[in-house]
């Protein structure tokens, strides 16, 4: 708990019991919705709205604290912001796993293809996972 203080101390952010709880959720799952926080924290704040929730999730995405993944015909899901690193998307249970990628090659290709300076980069690979092949 001292730990996700400290993380939302040091990012500037207001420490609050609901805000510990969903740092605490996305540490424990990784990537979740903000319906799934809610229902998973609903039960320790029952006075919690959702939109208390989006607000939440709003400010800490702001400050760069948690990162928006937005997967397409998934609801967006947040994680801790953390390294660079890429996603592992199973089609068919739609699970969400990080994956270290060298990606510098890539950035570096698309830059000299399209003239863009490219300052942020998400790869997201779709496959099915080894639990539901």
């Amino acid at each position: 708990m001292n730990n996700y203080i400290t993380l939302l101390k040091s990012n500037q952010i207001k420490v609050t019991p609901q805000r510990l709880a969903i740092v605490e959720l996305m540490d424990v799952h990784g990537h979740i919705s903000v319906r799934d926080i809610f229902t998973k924290i609903q039960t320790n704040f029952p006075s919690l709205s959702l939109a208390t929730v989006y607000k939440n999730i709003n400010a800490m995405v702001e400050n760069s604290f948690i990162k928006e993944l937005k997967i397409v015909g998934q609801d967006a899901k947040y994680e801790l912001t953390k390294e660079e690193h890429s996603h592992m998307i199973c089609k068919k249970c739609g699970k969400v796993e990080d994956i270290i990628l060298e990606t510098k090659s890539i950035v570096s290709s698309a830059t000299k293809i399209s003239h863009y300076t490219i300052d942020e980069s998400s790869i997201q690979l779709f496959g099915v996972c080894p639990e539901c092949s």
